[in-house]
């Protein structure tokens, strides 16, 4: 392509997802975030570029006066992961109940308004689960019938057919950034959307966990930190009682490979008793893997992120070789506030098969997909529209249907 595509970018975080489109050949004219943080990492490496807050502040015609698009102009692709915690699997699923829901429904109308040519969401896989509404069981009356809006998946089902009816076509998929090259089983929703009749292609796959359809292997947490030195980073540490348990274990253990039961339960005390797997207490990284989904912070308990071999967390400089970042990407505010950033931040690797696919399909130079029939996207089911909407139908009649009967037998 001779000209550039551009993009507007919210909810920008410290720009993973932006990085990864500038390098398939994407220009970021915008970015908002909320975070004064992440504004300030903006600011320190792109200090050009217009930088917007509250996204709640601005209408149409603000945004693309600031993005210096003229009145009636279309941006090429509007890019956005807008907060997460609303559709968390670890949260309460509020979903549009949640406000931070809502800062959604309003990025759902901006994209309307200012109908770009293309549209990026990111999300967490919880998306793919949450329900519209949620009443609980105790505030359930006799006969009480449950709704199409309380249906797990109801939160997709509303977007895709806010963005079908501004004229999108839209796919959607769960993808695992280690399949893309990322050094790190980090799994995300991703939807895109083209004003096009024709839907983009899921993503193309570079890599894959055992070299099936003859790709590379997943890149490994070794590999993406090879070169750094100890005395160069910053980072945390952690508690003396818990470094007694970490010498107990190898690269690619965690509390369970403590040699006995006893230690088992003086590790994880009362957590020991509480249900699931638990698999983020004591964990230390192995060599030869790429890296579990970075969290925002390494050091808490229940969610550890420790050096393969050394005593302590993972480094803010080995999060931004995991997330792909340059080395001399600068990031404001804390220890604490840098950890965070790159916790919630799009692997770059991820961005650019984004920025790819979206290419691809504007210059109408798509891959034979049929050469990955069947390839593993992510490590769950039914996560691609195809199947998704399949086993949505599913639910919805045999809603439909246990509606009848009661109707029928009261």
């Amino acid at each position: 392509m001779t000209n550039k595509m551009n993009a507007l970018s919210f909810f920008s975080g410290c720009m993973g997802l932006d990085i990864g489109l500038e390098k398939a050949g994407i220009k970021t004219l915008l970015t908002c975030d909320f975070d004064k943080h992440c504004r300030e990492t903006i600011r320190l490496n792109r200090p050009k570029l217009p930088i917007l807050a509250d996204i709640l502040e601005y209408d149409s015609e603000m945004i693309l006066s600031a993005a210096g698009l003229k009145e009636g102009e279309s941006p090429d692709i509007i890019v956005g992961g807008p907060p997460c915690q609303a559709f968390s699997t670890a949260g309460k699923r509020k979903a549009f109940q949640d406000p931070r829901g809502n800062v959604f429904l309003y990025f759902l109308e901006l994209i309307g308004k200012l109908k770009p040519k293309y549209i990026v969401i990111e999300n967490v896989r919880g998306l793919l689960s949450a329900p519209l509404r949620h009443v609980p069981h105790a505030k359930r009356e006799k006969d009480y019938k449950t709704s199409k809006h309380e249906l797990p998946g109801s939160v997709m089902m509303l977007i895709v057919d806010q963005l079908e009816s501004y004229g999108y076509s839209v796919n959607f998929n769960l993808y695992n950034s280690a399949n893309f090259g990322v050094p790190q089983k980090r799994e995300r929703v991703v939807i895109l959307g083209t004003l096009n009749d024709k839907a983009i292609q899921y993503l193309k796959p570079t890599h894959s966990e055992t070299g099936e359809f003859g790709l590379p292997l997943w890149r490994t947490f070794r590999s993406a930190v090879s070169g750094l030195k100890e005395n160069e980073m910053k980072g945390l540490t952690f508690p003396e009682k818990r470094i007694k348990f970490y010498n107990m274990l190898k690269s690619g253990e965690y509390w369970k490979n403590l040699p006995s039961e006893e230690l088992k339960i003086e590790a994880l005390g009362k957590s020991y008793y509480s249900g699931g797997g638990k698999t983020g207490f004591l964990r230390r990284l192995d060599w030869n893997q790429p890296s579990p989904t970075l969290v925002t912070h390494p050091a808490m308990p229940a969610t550890d992120l420790a050096h393969p071999e050394l005593n302590r967390p993972l480094t803010v400089e080995e999060y931004k070789r995991i997330q792909e970042f340059p080395d001399d990407w600068k990031l404001s505010g804390s220890v604490i506030q840098q950890y965070k950033q790159l916790g919630n931040a799009v692997p770059v690797g991820l961005g650019y098969a984004i920025g790819r696919a979206i290419i691809d399909h504007s210059s109408n130079n798509e891959w034979d997909d049929s050469c990955y029939k069947n390839f593993s996207y992510s490590r769950y089911k039914n996560t691609d529209n195809m199947t998704w909407n399949a086993e949505m139908d599913k639910k919805i009649q045999h809603l439909e249907k246990q509606n009848k009967q009661f109707d029928l037998y009261p």
